[in-house]
């Protein structure tokens, strides 16, 4: 039988799991390309034959998603998976609807083909879009079973924005590992967390590999996720977070959707700055798509280091990147520091913005007066740096979840740091329910 000519449309994480997962050595298949959107530097490259299979010895070519249609017709493209995340309903459908009219079949992918099995109970953390609240769910749960006497292994979702084949399996015990691995800004504000807590973290490309090794030294895996993205592995609970301040996103978000209809626990974040009406609109959503699942009530209290920096002060608000950028948040925990500490006045960093930071808010025009701390290459931290000292201040709040000075050495401003966590209010907590699975 001839082999169904595929293209995978991604952004450098769900793209090649499912490759790795379902074609890698299906002899039924010839995937003929990649495409790549969202995340810079990408396109261009290639899908390394060390990680490809013996299929592909010359690898597989990534190209720009702006060059589809061409692609689908001048490779004879038979079929087309769609495979990223956070983005509507109706951009699936309009993607669909270029993918058939340039004559190819359009896929989406379920658990049962993408989701690995581990021989160790898996808790995944997701969330209905980025931004919701996820990381400091996740680290909430890892606290909780470390308390519990178990020994947590994270596995984070991909971010593989440098050496694909070096970064095939990557574990993280200390900061030095991330100076290692190259990491960027983005991977650093998912994994130093975990560090600051003492727990192991694994990330890469081939998560066969990743789940392996991460077995053998985990009473529990933990699955951080991704976006709003659904787990690479099979879980035993899934949690997933909403937020309440873009009630209704949840139903109409791709693939968080799914990813709520999937939930066992569901977390109902930031209720304490939200709108009462909006908080029910939201739980009036997840009665109808996950009628069975728990719903916890929480917020995410913001800490600042240091408050005098910010009081009467005119400052520049640093707030993470894909929340504010592609997670369409219009503030985050800056901009709510900037004004719960009584900053003098919000400075808007866009007319001093240089280089790719100019380049993102051209990108994303509904960004306001804040700067997304997007560091996705040694080019764009530098880009982020000069934009920093370029903008006429006071002080600078940084509301990412790392130490931002750890990488970027040369802030001519002082900066007040602002931390996040996840506190339920009421019962159930996340202790009942971990205590009963584990129980169970």
């Amino acid at each position: 039988m001839e082999k169904i000519r595929l293209l995978v449309m991604g952004a450098a994480g769900r793209d090649f799991h499912n490759f790795n997962v379902f074609f890698r050595d299906n002899q039924s298949y010839d995937v003929v390309a990649f495409t790549a959107t969202q995340i810079p530097n990408i396109e261009g490259r290639v899908y390394p034959a060390q990680l490809a299979g013996s299929l592909y010895p010359q690898g597989i070519p990534i190209y720009p998603e702006d060059n589809l249609s061409d692609l689908i017709r001048n490779l004879k493209v038979k079929q087309v998976v769609f495979a990223y995340s956070d983005v509507p309903h109706e951009y699936v459908m309009h993607k669909a609807s270029q993918v058939l009219a340039a004559g190819a079949d359009f896929r989406l992918m379920g658990a049962n083909n993408t989701m690995l099995k581990s021989s160790k109970p898996v808790v995944s953390t997701g969330a209905v879009r980025t931004g919701c609240g996820k990381s400091q769910t996740t680290r909430r749960v890892c606290d909780i079973l470390k308390e519990m006497g178990k020994h947590v292994v994270v596995v984070r979702h991909p971010m593989p924005y440098g050496d694909l084949t070096a970064q095939a399996v990557q574990r993280f015990a200390d900061y030095s590992d991330l100076d290692s691995y190259n990491c960027t800004i983005e991977e650093r504000e998912e994994y130093e967390p975990h560090l600051d807590r003492g727990s192991i973290v694994y990330a890469g490309v081939d998560y066969e590999a990743i789940l392996r090794q991460a077995e053998k030294e985990a009473d529990v895996v933990v699955w951080d996720g991704g976006n709003n993205d659904m787990p690479f592995f099979q879980p035993d609970l899934h949690i997933v977070v909403t937020d309440p301040h873009r009630a209704g996103h949840e139903l109409v978000y791709h693939p968080g959707e799914a990813n709520l209809r999937m939930a066992d626990v569901v977390v109902i974040n930031k209720i304490d700055t939200a709108d009462l009406a909006e908080t029910s609109k939201v739980r009036a959503n997840i009665e109808q798509l996950a009628p069975d699942a728990v719903v916890v009530d929480a917020a995410s209290p913001i800490f600042v280091n240091d408050p005098t920096c910010i009081r009467g002060k005119r400052v520049l608000v640093i707030e993470d990147g894909p929340t504010v950028t592609h997670g369409e948040m219009a503030y985050g925990a800056g901009i709510v520091a900037a004004r719960r500490f009584g900053a003098a006045e919000i400075i808007d960093p866009r007319p001093y913005a240089v280089g790719s930071i100019a380049k993102t808010f051209q990108k994303y025009p509904q960004t306001g007066p804040l700067l997304p701390a997007m560091g996705y290459g040694e080019q764009q931290i530098k880009d982020l740096e000069a934009t920093i000292n370029a903008t006429p201040c006071d002080a600078v709040i940084a509301a990412t979840p790392i130490d931002l000075r750890r990488v970027l050495r040369n802030i001519k401003h002082p900066m007040a740091r602002v931390r996040y966590e996840l506190q339920e209010i009421g019962q159930p907590t996340l202790t009942d329910i971990l205590a009963e699975w584990l129980q169970k």
